[in-house]
């Protein structure tokens, strides 16, 4: 496992077929004692491991920053979302409950609300601890058991998740980690005694998933790619317009996946609106992930940072302009000379049909295009086959309102961009995915309903 400054820190082993079988088993053992105890026993366990979280914050901050590159400042606050997220899931688990329904003559009928078995989670390199605790919490708050497979370029931050969970109470082998690749991922959905996959990643990993677990009639959660609009209309607060632009395009140096990478600008403040978006681009500090004012650390790796760098070359050959950075960055300090770094780009004279407009980079790299009226923007907005999410910009908040209603997308922000309450669902349209993360909604994607009708007179038989 190489960091993201080019440097050996650790060695892992792959989890074959019998590995995968093992973790696989050890969930389901463990699955037969949590989903027996009661939710509120459940919540006490979830929020003990909140509690280890929050209490060592800095340290798996710390760590998260050397397991995938992005800058302390931004890992503290994905630990805090974790841990968040483990709290407010604990406060769910003792109230998940059926209904009862009067039927006639004194008969009745209820459901019950029931786990699925042994889960798989499938993480992304860009927020590895976070969206393991994304796919826990709500996973075992209804009962069910985890088998965990963090990417191959991040694998070491959820082992101490793995840790954690242990720590704070769950049974043995509630939720396992399994390390490794594309083959060690089709040994998970493959497994017979695999009830569920939930994935985070690319779309054409996404589809694959989707085709191995139809095999075995395994529902699925596919949280996939972005290419997602950011409007900008002239009657915006300028200064917040421009701060949501740079939190839409460089948070973890690009590398996310709702990120409103086409930013559409009403024409009339389109030059102001550039100008100012460049100025604010060129003073980000790029540099040693682990000091406080670092804001931009580096790339995932070196083959993530040449695709980036093609789609930036690209780019300028289909006519558009880079009005700042994409060049490589070399720091002063030797230690981080075998770094991948990049400085952020902002695109100017874009189009739609560019395939910088069109295809997710998930680098640092935001493609500007001008649009004259709420209609026409809309509907380019519309005009691609993600959904993940989109923004809107602008002081008149019917307009604000009508604008995201119309976009086809999953996750929609006005006047802010890329914050992610856990109480809120999480997940997209179209060829984005579905299903959902975060929210009340997560808890019917990790349970399953049971109805049962109870006669109280005599059957009437009509045979």
């Amino acid at each position: 496992f190489k960091m993201c400054l080019g440097r050996v820190i650790c060695k892992l082993l792959c989890s074959g077929e019998k590995e995968v079988d093992l973790a696989v088993q050890s969930a389901k053992a463990a699955f037969k004692i949590w989903s027996q105890m009661s939710g509120m026993e459940r919540s006490r366990v979830l929020l003990e491991a909140a509690r280890i979280i929050r209490e060592q914050r800095e340290e798996i901050a710390t760590m998260e920053t050397i397991n995938n590159g992005k800058s302390i400042f931004e890992a503290r606050v994905d630990i805090d979302i974790s841990w968040q997220c483990l709290e407010y899931y604990a406060g769910l688990a003792g109230s998940l409950a059926g209904e009862h329904i009067q039927l006639p003559g004194g008969s009745f009928g209820y459901t019950r609300r029931e786990p699925l078995g042994v889960c798989v989670g499938i993480g992304a390199w860009n927020y590895p601890f976070q969206i393991a605790c994304w796919k826990s919490a709500p996973a075992l708050a209804c009962g069910n058991a985890m088998v965990f497979k963090p990417s191959p370029f991040t694998p070491v931050s959820v082992v101490r998740l793995a840790e954690i969970f242990t720590e704070a109470g769950v049974p043995k082998g509630l939720f396992n980690v399994v390390q490794g690749g594309a083959a060690t991922g089709q040994f998970l959905c493959h497994h017979p005694d695999v009830a569920k996959i939930s994935f985070t990643g690319s779309v054409p990993t996404g589809i694959k998933i989707m085709e191995m677990a139809a095999k075995g009639i395994k529902p699925v959660t596919l949280e996939l790619g972005g290419k997602s609009p950011l409007i900008i209309f002239s009657d915006c607060a300028l200064e917040n317009a421009v701060n949501g632009a740079l939190m839409a395009n460089f948070l973890t140096q690009g590398e996310v996946c709702c990120n409103g990478t086409r930013v559409f600008v009403e024409r009339k403040i389109l030059d102001v609106f550039t100008k100012e978006v460049v100025k604010r681009t060129q003073k980000i500090k790029i540099g040693d992930p682990l000091l406080e004012d670092t804001r931009m650390g580096a790339l995932i790796n070196r083959p993530h940072l040449d695709r980036v760098q093609g789609f930036i070359k690209q780019a300028k050959e289909q006519g558009a302009e880079v009005l700042c950075g994409g060049d490589l960055c070399v720091l002063d300090d030797p230690k981080l000379k075998n770094g991948y770094y990049m400085r952020p780009c902002v695109l100017g004279n874009c189009t739609d049909d560019m395939t910088c407009v069109k295809e997710e980079i998930f680098g640092p790299v935001m493609s500007i295009l001008p649009f004259d009226t709420e209609e026409e923007v809309v509907e380019r907005a519309n005009n691609t086959k993600f959904g993940l999410a989109g923004g809107v910009f602008t002081r008149d908040i019917q307009k604000a309102h009508r604008v995201v209603a119309a976009l086809k997308a999953g996750m929609c922000f006005i006047n802010n961009y890329n914050i992610s309450p856990v109480e809120l669902p999480f997940g997209g349209y179209k060829a984005s995915g579905f299903g959902r993360e975060n929210g009340r909604a997560a808890i019917e994607y990790y349970s399953q309903l049971k109805t049962v009708c109870v006669e109280m007179g005599d059957v009437e038989s009509v045979f």
